[in-house]
């Protein structure tokens, strides 16, 4: 968790008791400060997030291009195939 990385940004958060006491708990059982223990989570949310808008935008741009199915034609494939397969199962 102590990244080597240089602080190129401060940020302040408020806190309530109960989360601070947590920050403080998980920072003192690594052996790091809280503020060390803060920017490593804040690095890892931030690097999710970013994953998750990225993934979100594949589809988005798939919808802008109009590579879709709708709802009603997958479901109408689905029945077909469910019918086909029953009527095997019932001969």
């Amino acid at each position: 968790m102590n990244d080597p990385t240089p602080i190129s940004r401060s940020v302040t958060a408020e806190l309530d008791a109960e989360t601070g006491a947590l920050l403080d708990r998980m920072a003192e059982s690594l052996g790091i400060s809280p503020a060390a223990y803060a920017a490593g989570v804040i690095r890892r949310v931030v690097q999710s997030e970013a994953e998750l808008a990225a993934f979100a935008q594949v589809g988005i741009d798939e919808l802008d291009r109009g590579e879709y199915i709708l709802h009603e034609v997958v479901m109408a494939e689905l029945d077909t195939m469910v019918a086909k397969h029953e009527a095997r199962c019932r001969a």
